[in-house]
Protein backbone atom coordinates (compact mmCIF):
# COMPACT_ATOMS: atom_id res chain seq x y z
CA UNK A 1 0.00 0.00 0.00
CA UNK A 2 1.35 3.39 -0.99
CA UNK A 3 2.71 5.70 1.70
CA UNK A 4 0.99 9.09 1.79
CA UNK A 5 2.86 12.34 2.44
CA UNK A 6 1.17 15.73 2.84
CA UNK A 7 3.22 18.86 2.20
CA UNK A 8 1.70 22.26 2.96
CA UNK A 9 3.00 25.33 1.21
CA UNK A 10 3.96 23.02 -1.63
CA UNK A 11 3.83 25.70 -4.31
CA UNK A 12 6.81 27.57 -2.87
CA UNK A 13 10.49 26.90 -3.48
CA UNK A 14 11.21 24.83 -0.37
CA UNK A 15 7.78 23.18 -0.30
CA UNK A 16 7.99 22.18 -3.94
CA UNK A 17 11.47 20.70 -3.45
CA UNK A 18 10.28 18.72 -0.42
CA UNK A 19 7.29 17.40 -2.35
CA UNK A 20 9.52 16.41 -5.27
CA UNK A 21 11.99 14.63 -2.98
CA UNK A 22 9.32 12.69 -1.10
CA UNK A 23 7.79 11.69 -4.41
CA UNK A 24 11.20 10.42 -5.53
CA UNK A 25 11.41 8.52 -2.23
CA UNK A 26 8.27 6.61 -3.21
CA UNK A 27 5.57 8.53 -1.37
CA UNK A 28 2.28 9.49 -2.93
CA UNK A 29 2.47 13.22 -2.26
CA UNK A 30 -0.46 15.55 -1.70
CA UNK A 31 0.66 19.09 -2.51
CA UNK A 32 -1.38 21.49 -0.41
CA UNK A 33 -1.32 25.27 -0.65
CA UNK A 34 -3.55 28.32 -0.69
CA UNK A 35 -3.02 28.82 -4.42
CA UNK A 36 -1.57 26.86 -7.30
CA UNK A 37 -1.78 23.43 -5.70
CA UNK A 38 -3.86 20.35 -6.41
CA UNK A 39 -5.11 20.36 -2.81
CA UNK A 40 -6.12 23.94 -1.89
CA UNK A 41 -6.31 24.95 1.77
CA UNK A 42 -5.84 28.07 3.87
CA UNK A 43 -3.93 26.67 6.83
CA UNK A 44 -4.61 29.86 8.80
CA UNK A 45 -8.35 29.13 8.79
CA UNK A 46 -9.32 26.21 11.04
CA UNK A 47 -12.62 25.77 9.19
CA UNK A 48 -10.80 25.55 5.85
CA UNK A 49 -8.37 23.02 7.35
CA UNK A 50 -11.19 20.92 8.80
CA UNK A 51 -13.03 20.81 5.47
CA UNK A 52 -9.83 20.06 3.54
CA UNK A 53 -8.73 17.36 5.97
CA UNK A 54 -12.14 15.69 5.90
CA UNK A 55 -12.10 15.45 2.11
CA UNK A 56 -8.48 14.33 2.11
CA UNK A 57 -9.04 11.59 4.66
CA UNK A 58 -12.05 10.35 2.71
CA UNK A 59 -9.86 10.16 -0.39
CA UNK A 60 -6.58 8.70 0.90
CA UNK A 61 -7.67 7.12 4.18
CA UNK A 62 -4.40 7.64 6.07
CA UNK A 63 -1.37 9.91 6.39
CA UNK A 64 2.17 8.61 6.86
CA UNK A 65 4.05 11.91 6.76
CA UNK A 66 2.87 15.46 7.37
CA UNK A 67 5.25 18.29 6.48
CA UNK A 68 4.06 21.61 7.92
CA UNK A 69 5.94 23.89 5.54
CA UNK A 70 3.42 26.67 4.80
CA UNK A 71 4.77 30.00 5.99
CA UNK A 72 4.82 33.74 5.39
CA UNK A 73 7.04 36.60 6.52
CA UNK A 74 6.36 40.29 6.99
CA UNK A 75 9.67 42.11 7.47
CA UNK A 76 9.28 45.36 9.41
CA UNK A 77 10.45 47.16 12.53
CA UNK A 78 8.15 46.78 15.53
CA UNK A 79 6.54 50.19 15.01
CA UNK A 80 5.60 49.27 11.45
CA UNK A 81 4.03 45.84 12.01
CA UNK A 82 0.30 46.14 11.40
CA UNK A 83 -2.23 44.08 13.32
CA UNK A 84 -3.19 42.37 10.06
CA UNK A 85 0.40 41.36 9.29
CA UNK A 86 1.10 40.25 12.86
CA UNK A 87 -1.94 37.99 12.92
CA UNK A 88 -1.22 36.58 9.47
CA UNK A 89 2.32 35.54 10.40
CA UNK A 90 1.20 33.79 13.59
CA UNK A 91 -1.92 32.31 12.00
CA UNK A 92 -0.05 30.76 9.06
CA UNK A 93 3.33 29.88 10.54
CA UNK A 94 2.33 28.67 14.00
CA UNK A 95 -1.39 28.00 14.22
CA UNK A 96 -1.48 26.67 10.66
CA UNK A 97 0.89 23.88 11.63
CA UNK A 98 -1.19 23.22 14.72
CA UNK A 99 -4.51 23.04 12.85
CA UNK A 100 -3.11 20.69 10.19
CA UNK A 101 -1.52 18.38 12.74
CA UNK A 102 -4.65 18.34 14.88
CA UNK A 103 -6.80 17.51 11.85
CA UNK A 104 -4.60 14.76 10.37
CA UNK A 105 -3.00 13.03 13.33
CA UNK A 106 -6.11 10.88 13.96
CA UNK A 107 -5.29 8.97 10.74
CA UNK A 108 -1.55 8.69 11.48
CA UNK A 109 -0.38 5.38 12.92
CA UNK A 110 2.80 4.05 14.50
CA UNK A 111 5.77 4.76 12.26
CA UNK A 112 4.32 8.02 10.94
CA UNK A 113 6.17 11.32 11.12
CA UNK A 114 5.44 15.02 11.38
CA UNK A 115 8.11 17.44 10.15
CA UNK A 116 7.67 21.13 10.96
CA UNK A 117 9.59 23.93 9.23
CA UNK A 118 11.27 26.33 11.61
CA UNK A 119 14.03 28.85 10.83
CA UNK A 120 17.39 29.97 12.15
CA UNK A 121 15.56 33.21 12.92
CA UNK A 122 14.28 31.43 16.04
CA UNK A 123 17.85 31.08 17.32
CA UNK A 124 19.77 34.10 15.97
CA UNK A 125 18.17 37.50 16.42
CA UNK A 126 18.09 40.06 13.62
CA UNK A 127 16.52 43.46 13.20
CA UNK A 128 13.17 44.17 11.57
CA UNK A 129 11.85 40.62 11.23
CA UNK A 130 8.57 41.37 12.97
CA UNK A 131 6.88 38.35 14.52
CA UNK A 132 8.50 35.85 12.14
CA UNK A 133 11.14 34.71 14.68
CA UNK A 134 8.50 34.36 17.40
CA UNK A 135 6.35 32.23 15.12
CA UNK A 136 9.28 29.90 14.44
CA UNK A 137 10.27 29.77 18.10
CA UNK A 138 6.71 28.66 18.74
CA UNK A 139 7.08 25.96 16.08
CA UNK A 140 10.11 24.56 17.90
CA UNK A 141 8.32 24.54 21.26
CA UNK A 142 5.30 22.90 19.64
CA UNK A 143 7.55 20.28 18.04
CA UNK A 144 8.89 19.25 21.43
CA UNK A 145 5.43 19.21 22.99
CA UNK A 146 3.95 17.08 20.22
CA UNK A 147 6.90 14.68 20.37
CA UNK A 148 6.00 13.99 24.01
CA UNK A 149 2.29 13.72 23.30
CA UNK A 150 2.46 11.60 20.15
CA UNK A 151 5.50 9.47 20.97
CA UNK A 152 3.50 6.82 22.82
CA UNK A 153 1.51 6.33 19.62
CA UNK A 154 4.72 5.74 17.66
CA UNK A 155 4.48 9.06 15.83
CA UNK A 156 7.71 11.04 15.55
CA UNK A 157 7.72 14.86 15.48
CA UNK A 158 10.77 16.86 14.43
CA UNK A 159 11.60 20.20 12.85
CA UNK A 160 14.00 21.52 10.23
CA UNK A 161 15.43 25.03 10.64
CA UNK A 162 16.68 26.43 7.32
CA UNK A 163 19.18 29.26 7.16
CA UNK A 164 19.67 31.46 4.11
CA UNK A 165 18.08 29.49 1.25
CA UNK A 166 17.89 30.58 -2.38
CA UNK A 167 14.25 30.78 -3.44
CA UNK A 168 12.34 33.19 -5.66
CA UNK A 169 11.28 35.14 -2.55
CA UNK A 170 14.77 35.46 -1.07
CA UNK A 171 16.34 36.29 -4.42
CA UNK A 172 13.97 39.25 -4.68
CA UNK A 173 14.71 40.34 -1.11
CA UNK A 174 18.49 40.32 -1.60
CA UNK A 175 18.53 41.75 -5.11
CA UNK A 176 20.39 44.77 -3.71
CA UNK A 177 23.43 42.61 -2.93
CA UNK A 178 23.01 42.80 0.84
CA UNK A 179 23.44 39.04 1.11
CA UNK A 180 26.99 39.00 -0.27
CA UNK A 181 28.73 40.08 2.93
CA UNK A 182 26.79 37.51 4.93
CA UNK A 183 27.79 34.64 2.65
CA UNK A 184 31.43 35.61 2.98
CA UNK A 185 31.43 34.82 6.72
CA UNK A 186 29.47 31.56 6.53
CA UNK A 187 31.66 28.50 7.15
CA UNK A 188 30.35 26.87 3.95
CA UNK A 189 30.44 30.22 2.08
CA UNK A 190 27.28 29.68 0.07
CA UNK A 191 23.54 30.05 0.30
CA UNK A 192 21.55 26.88 0.67
CA UNK A 193 19.14 25.42 -1.84
CA UNK A 194 15.61 24.10 -1.40
CA UNK A 195 17.06 20.67 -2.16
CA UNK A 196 19.31 20.96 0.90
CA UNK A 197 16.21 21.32 3.06
CA UNK A 198 14.36 18.59 1.19
CA UNK A 199 17.20 16.12 1.83
CA UNK A 200 17.01 16.56 5.61
CA UNK A 201 13.22 16.47 5.56
CA UNK A 202 13.45 13.22 3.60
CA UNK A 203 15.66 11.73 6.31
CA UNK A 204 13.28 12.77 9.11
CA UNK A 205 10.36 11.30 7.18
CA UNK A 206 12.15 8.00 6.64
CA UNK A 207 12.56 4.88 8.71
CA UNK A 208 16.24 5.78 9.05
CA UNK A 209 15.11 8.43 11.57
CA UNK A 210 13.01 5.91 13.47
CA UNK A 211 14.62 6.80 16.82
CA UNK A 212 14.69 10.57 16.30
CA UNK A 213 11.94 12.74 17.79
CA UNK A 214 11.56 16.12 19.42
CA UNK A 215 14.59 17.50 17.57
CA UNK A 216 15.28 20.63 15.56
CA UNK A 217 17.80 19.96 12.78
CA UNK A 218 19.50 23.17 11.65
CA UNK A 219 20.44 23.35 7.96
CA UNK A 220 22.23 26.67 7.57
CA UNK A 221 25.78 26.27 6.25
CA UNK A 222 27.10 27.27 9.66
CA UNK A 223 25.14 30.52 10.03
CA UNK A 224 24.18 29.91 13.63
CA UNK A 225 27.61 28.69 14.77
CA UNK A 226 29.10 31.82 13.21
CA UNK A 227 26.60 33.87 15.22
CA UNK A 228 25.38 35.67 12.13
CA UNK A 229 21.91 37.19 11.92
CA UNK A 230 19.96 37.45 8.69
CA UNK A 231 19.69 41.11 7.59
Amino acid sequence: MSRIAIVTGASGGIGSAIADRLSADGFTVVRADLDGASSPVDVADPDSVAQWAGALIADVGKVDVLVNNAGVWRHAAIADVSATDARRVLDVNLLGAWWCTQALVPVMSAGSAVVNLSSTAAAVASRALGLYPASKGGIEAMTRQLAIELGPRGIRVNAVAPGLIRTAATEARYADGSRDGLLAVLPLARAGTPEDIAAVTSFLASDDAGYVTGQVITVDGGLTVAGVGVP
